[in-house]
């Protein structure tokens, strides 16, 4: 028999630590700035017109970037590409300049930063925004795809990362 009772923000969290769930890096540039943060709670929305979704911690103000500047690029991260999820998590300390230092980026049609071997990469025009609780949706519809040589995603499970080979 399933007990209900009051679901506080550590359970739940713990509970979230459940879901296996590919790494990202989501990137803006323009002229509000550029910034990178890696994510974990992305997914499409629809395949015609293609649509992505994101969700960015509202707490950190330099996440309005990515609302500001109009567009992103979500970079799905390969099995051997950790340490750039470690550095786009903001535990590093390090800077945006060092973080995007790492890895080989360009940009495909909105300008916003894009991983040249990320496993996917899905190059977005900002379409909306909702706001919910700590978090900000973000909504691209898809205007530059990259598919990758690899199939090996990284993925993040219990706290840790993990490789699907």
């Amino acid at each position: 028999m399933l007990k209900i009772n009051d679901v506080g923000p550590q359970a739940y969290r713990d509970a979230m630590a459940q879901f296996a769930g590919a790494v990202h890096v989501i990137a803006t540039d323009g002229t509000a700035g550029r910034r990178g943060v890696t994510v974990i709670a992305a997914c499409s929305v629809s395949d015609s017109p293609p649509i992505i979704l994101a969700c960015l911690n509202r707490e950190n103000e330099s996440n309005d970037l990515f609302v500001k500047n109009g567009c992103f690029a979500l970079n799905t991260l390969a099995s051997g590409q950790q340490d750039i999820a470690t550095a786009f998590s903001g535990l590093t300390g390090l800077s945006a300049d060092q973080r995007f230092e790492l890895g080989l980026w360009d940009k495909i049609a909105t300008g916003a930063p894009t991983l040249r071997d990320a496993t996917a990469v899905f190059d977005c025009e900002l379409i909306d925004s909702k706001d919910l609780a700590t978090h900000r949706v973000l909504f691209g519809k898809v205007t530059g795809l990259r598919i990758g040589d690899t199939l090996h995603p990284l993925l993040y499970h219990n706290r840790s990362y993990r490789e699907l080979l």
